[in-house]
């Protein structure tokens, strides 16, 4: 059985030992707990055996020092770190005030850009430059991408939006893709027109209106439908 050293006790169950109260294991040994100033022991045989005051921080394994909380900071509720107030952003050991640009407001974040343009403005460089809407558009919500949308009926080319202009035989279609409108049943696209669908024998529009496909029993070969043998 392993000899139990100075200043430790066997443990309440099975074999082995453990440093007294006041002490610390260490190479084997239970060593004495120093405690600096401005912390308190823990009476954990473990780690250090002692923790810093709140507002100190550990220097190394036999110091505690004040944590300096800069101007325009607080000290974190862990006692042993500091966070910058709303309106400031950390710079190395420093809090610096939040420079806020014409049309912005402070953010709600800890990371990226500390504001946040107003709506109908957009970050530009270190300011926020009005957004320029085009006829028939509206500002939308989108944190990111296109900050405006086309209206009912037009749809964007380039930075202006343009109206739908419908053929005949179709209607219009609020898809945000296409052309912005789909043809009648019975008529498929042709260019910017609706053609009127063609259909061979033994078959039927499908589902869509759109397009036809053989009855049942039969194939299509060559734009016709071919009864299967």
């Amino acid at each position: 059985m392993q000899a139990i050293p100075e200043n430790a006790s066997p443990q309440s169950y099975g074999d082995g030992w453990k440093c007294d109260i006041g002490y610390r294991l260490n190479a084997g040994s239970c060593v004495a707990v120093i405690v600096p100033m401005n912390a308190y022991e823990t009476n954990r045989a473990y780690g250090l055996g002692w923790e810093c005051f709140h507002g100190f921080r550990a220097d190394g394994e036999a110091d505690c020092v004040a944590v300096a909380v800069p101007k325009g900071g607080y000290l974190a509720p862990s006692g042993a770190r500091w966070h910058c107030l709303r309106g400031f952003t950390k710079l190395d050991d420093t809090c610096q005030k939040v420079n806020l640009p014409a049309n912005a407001y402070l953010a709600d974040t800890s990371y990226g850009s500390p504001w946040v343009c107003d709506r109908g403005f957009e970050a530009v460089d270190d300011a926020c430059s009005a957004i320029v809407v085009p006829a028939n558009a509206y500002l939308n919500t989108s944190a990111y991408g296109q900050s405006w949308t086309c209206e009912r009926g037009f749809f964007q080319q380039a930075s202006s939006c343009v109206a739908v202009m419908v053929p005949e035989n179709a209607y219009f279609d609020d898809a945000t893709y296409g052309n912005g409108w789909r043809c009648e049943r019975g008529y498929a696209t042709s260019g910017q027109a609706c053609a009127a669908i063609d259909v061979p024998e033994n078959a039927h529009l499908d589902r869509s209106g759109n397009r036809w496909e053989c009855n049942r029993n039969f194939r299509k070969s060559k734009g016709l439908c071919l009864l299967i043998n």
